[in-house]
């Protein structure tokens, strides 16, 4: 998944705040590590505890541990765990390192292999979790992985870091994508509002009824939906929703209803074609911020964002919400079905003994309730979900308040976009490459797909 500029909020103010990441689709990039470092301060919050039945606790001795991240200087999360954990745990100093959002994982590997990487570090997506675990680069963190079958909330996506049954990852954050909705363009169309209950049909009806009756309005600029050019947007949801999908299998024809209605949308004019999206880099943050467009699938991290834009100006000031992705069918209306990768923590395993049982304790604390809540006011959707942590993320000035947009957040089924396999990172290479094409309409949708199969079997499976 692609997380873009990301901009937090608090409980008493919306305060900006920046997270680069990728998606399957846009995962390259190379570079040498240039990392800074920085030491973590007491944090102001109460002190956040570990679940009870954690690793034993670390030793009182004084400990220093180091820590990845990106971006710090608009990426609060990294320095929030850190001063939240030494707040609970003063004797521990968590020291964070610092590399570049884009090349993450190729400096994050070459650290690794020159033996400089930090103690623990962060696996942005599930794209290259295997590419770590095979080359035994994440130490065994089963026993971190246990206490959390007991508590308050669920802590989502754990289970994408196991592997013959051991854990060697513990999720932090987990966002999911949902549709973002305006409701005043919705009012100005006369169309009704998103009820959670829309398969992919309803929502192509829909945002065609929305494109004629804005147009009818006098508002020549805003369409029904908008589509931003990534291969998530499509087969994302093609992915996750249809019986018997499989990113990593070598027949894609469950694609094909997706691109179809994707394709129907922009030769009805309602939503910004993919070329023109591409020749004037539109921004989805524009595009559904300044209002050219009622509707918009996203990840949750968009909360964030626009929150903070309204209030600094950045997006016009306009009611909004959130509602459940459209499905495949009715079945899964009461649960919907969405994805999204999660965002873990991974402990070095050439990390000094001593060290081992504080670097535990940590990855239990990141997982748990007291640190989702400290994420969860800086805008960060965490992996562990609860009703405090919902609670939190829509008291934020701005937040919407009805009940479909709070369900939304809390009721969903999140599948991987990158599930757990060596052939993930070529094969979804390969489906952007078709994606492109479709989209821009230099080959037809049964031709690309066949083209996808044939790849697939031949540069992946078959390496």
């Amino acid at each position: 998944m692609k997380r873009s500029i990301l901009r937090g909020f608090g409980l008493a103010a919306v305060a900006a705040v920046a997270l680069a990441g990728c998606s399957s689709s846009n995962n390259s990039g190379s570079g040498g590590s240039t990392p800074t470092s920085g030491g973590s301060t007491a944090a102001s919050s109460a002190p956040s505890s570990a679940p009870s039945s954690a690793p034993s606790s670390a030793s009182e001795a004084a400990v220093t541990l180091t820590m990845s991240g990106w971006t710090f200087s608009t990426t609060p999360e990294f320095k929030t765990l850190a001063d939240a954990f030494h707040a609970a745990h003063p004797n521990v100093t968590i020291q964070l390192k610092e590399y570049d959002a884009k090349n993450y994982d190729t400096q994050m590997t070459a650290d690794l292999a020159a033996g400089k990487a930090p103690d623990i570090y962060e696996l942005k997506n599930l794209q290259d979790f295997i590419t770590y675990q095979s080359g035994g680069q994440l130490m065994d963190v089963s026993d971190v992985a246990a206490s959390y079958s007991s508590g308050p909330g669920k802590l989502s996506g754990l289970d994408d870091y196991k592997v013959d049954g051991k854990y060697y990852a513990i999720p932090y954050r987990q966002d999911s994508w949902v549709l973002f909705y305006n409701k005043d363009l919705f009012a100005k169309a006369g169309v009704p509002v998103p009820d959670g209950k829309w398969t992919w049909d309803d929502f192509v009806t829909n945002a065609e009824k929305l494109t004629t009756a804005l147009k009818a309005a006098g508002d020549k600029d805003a369409l029904g939906t908008y589509f931003h050019s990534w291969q998530s947007v499509i087969q994302g949801f093609a992915q996750s929703q249809t019986p018997g999908a499989s990113v990593t299998g070598d027949d894609y024809s469950y694609l094909k209803p997706y691109y179809q209605r994707a394709l129907e949308l922009q030769s009805k004019g309602a939503m910004l074609s993919f070329n023109t999206a591409s020749t004037q880099k539109a921004t989805y943050q524009a595009e559904f911020g300044k209002q050219n467009a009622a509707m918009m699938p996203m990840g949750t991290w968009y909360i964030a964002t626009l929150l903070s834009q309204q209030a600094s100006g950045d997006a016009d000031k306009f009611n909004w919400g959130i509602a459940p992705i459209p499905q495949y069918d009715s079945s899964t209306f009461s649960n919907p079905v969405t994805f999204g990768d999660p965002t873990g923590m991974a402990i070095n395993p050439a990390i000094d003994k001593s060290k081992v049982a504080a670097a535990k304790e940590f990855l239990s604390f990141v997982g748990g309730q007291d640190a989702a809540s400290d994420l969860a006011k800086i805008g960060i959707t965490p992996a562990y979900v609860s009703d405090q942590v919902t609670q939190t993320i829509f008291s934020a000035p701005g937040a919407p308040t009805d009940d479909l947009s709070k369900w939304t957040f809390s009721n969903h089924t999140t599948k991987p976009e990158n599930p757990v396999s060596k052939y993930t990172q070529k094969i979804q290479s390969i489906l952007n490459d078709e994606h492109t094409a479709i989209m821009s309409g230099s080959k037809s949708v049964d031709s690309a797909i066949s083209d996808a199969d044939k790849r697939v079997k031949n540069e992946a499976l078959n390496q």
